[in-house]
């Protein structure tokens, strides 16, 4: 499955971006990870509904990272995609 997330709170400057590429990667889940100009964090993530929800707390439980809201949605799922992105 593949979602998108959108990341409110202290999440710019903390690490967040890297942190999610280290989840991802010891996960095995795909995707990308970027920064936007509001202040909010927006990602896309694909693999197993399991490793996806794990992820979400591995970066929540990063040491500076602070959510204070998170959207989330189901989209289609993109085929041939091998890596997790920092954009």
């Amino acid at each position: 499955m593949r979602r998108h997330y959108r990341f409110y709170g202290r999440v710019q400057g903390v690490g967040f971006r890297y942190r999610a590429q280290q989840a991802a990667r010891s996960l095995g889940i795909t995707g990308w990870v970027t920064n936007l100009y509001d202040g909010s964090v927006e990602m896309e993530a694909q693999g197993r509904e399991e490793e996806l929800d794990r992820m979400v707390v591995m970066i929540r439980q990063s040491r500076y990272v602070d959510v204070s809201d998170l959207t989330v949605k189901e989209i289609k799922e993109k085929e041939g995609e091998h890596s997790f992105r920092i954009i």
